[in-house]
């Protein structure tokens, strides 16, 4: 196991004085590595990842200062796996516990936590695969995955409310393994999630939101399963004529709304007229929901 050096360094070239940048830290390349396994973890304040063109593994800028925040970086190799942790904490704001139960009881929560304008920007180079596991506790994350390369996906949102899009609408370079969203209090929004090309989907549900959209094609056969507690759990479908089939699990507690697209074949379970079992590209759906809904969507509506 060999620790490798990290760059930290001041960037002074921002577009707009507002929100100047303060710091940059830069995971360097090793061209050893086959798969960048990056681990973040972001306590409060406003997340961008966004792809990049450069070798660089990750380069990260923020206008905060040093005062502000704290942080820890690693960089390791194990193997032909590269090992990168990043950990960004806000020094001045108040702890996620205290954050969830104001959110809980009190309607008149910040949702961005109280600092708007603080950020981070992460960039990531589109010619490595990674496998990416990100946990946000409070603020905003929006994650752009336009062309890169990603295996795994795992997300985990506190109190944030997280948006995942393919913004230029260039898909994932390689098939994804598995894609896991757990949302507690805060809200998950995948959007164009055919281009994720994940052939496993999992989402997990609190008392928070989450959004799957599958308007468009898939790209590559999906199976989602989901646990919805007492949050709420939105598919919407595609518009052209994708195979769909559904079990659900469900309780008196709980609330499905289903378009009209989706027929009851026996208990519990519904799909599409031109599902025939066994059929590779298929949208199959396995939930479970105690107390909260599930709602299926055809898009457009």
């Amino acid at each position: 196991m060999r620790i490798l050096f990290l760059v930290t360094c001041g960037f002074v070239g921002w577009l707009s004085a507002e929100a100047q940048v303060k710091k940059q830290f830069l995971v360097e390349n090793n061209e050893s590595c086959k798969l960048i396994r990056l681990n973040l973890k972001a306590n409060s304040g406003n997340c961008f990842i966004k792809p990049s063109q450069n070798p660089e593994i990750l380069n990260v800028f923020s206008n905060q200062t040093e005062q502000e925040f704290s942080h820890r970086l690693s960089k390791t190799i194990r193997g032909v796996n590269c090992d990168v942790n990043l950990e960004l904490e806000d020094q001045t704001q108040k702890s996620i516990s205290e954050s969830i139960s104001s959110r809980m009881f009190t309607a008149t929560e910040v949702k961005s936590s109280g600092t708007p304008n603080k950020f981070w920007k992460m960039y990531l180079t589109n010619s490595k695969p990674y496998a990416l596991e990100m946990a946000y506790g409070m603020g905003n994350a929006n994650v752009d995955l336009s062309g890169l390369a990603i295996k795994k996906l795992k997300i985990n949102s506190g109190s944030a409310d997280v948006i995942v899009n393919y913004v230029s609408g260039v898909e994932n370079q390689v098939e994804m393994d598995t894609f896991f969203v757990k949302v507690d209090l805060g809200s998950v929004t995948v959007k164009n999630l055919s281009m994720a090309k994940a052939k496993c989907l999992l989402a997990d549900v609190g008392f928070g939101n989450i959004s799957l959209d599958f308007s468009q094609k898939p790209l590559v056969g999906n199976t989602i399963k989901g646990s919805v507690g007492a949050g709420n759990l939105t598919i919407i479908l595609p518009t052209d004529q994708t195979p769909v089939a559904v079990r659900i699990k469900d309780s008196w507690l709980c609330s499905i709304k289903m378009p009209a697209s989706l027929k009851k074949t026996g208990e519990n379970t519904f799909a599409t007229a031109n599902y025939v079992k066994g059929d590779k590209n298929a949208l199959i759906f396995d939930l479970d929901v105690s107390m909260g809904n599930i709602i299926f969507k055809e898009s457009g509506n």
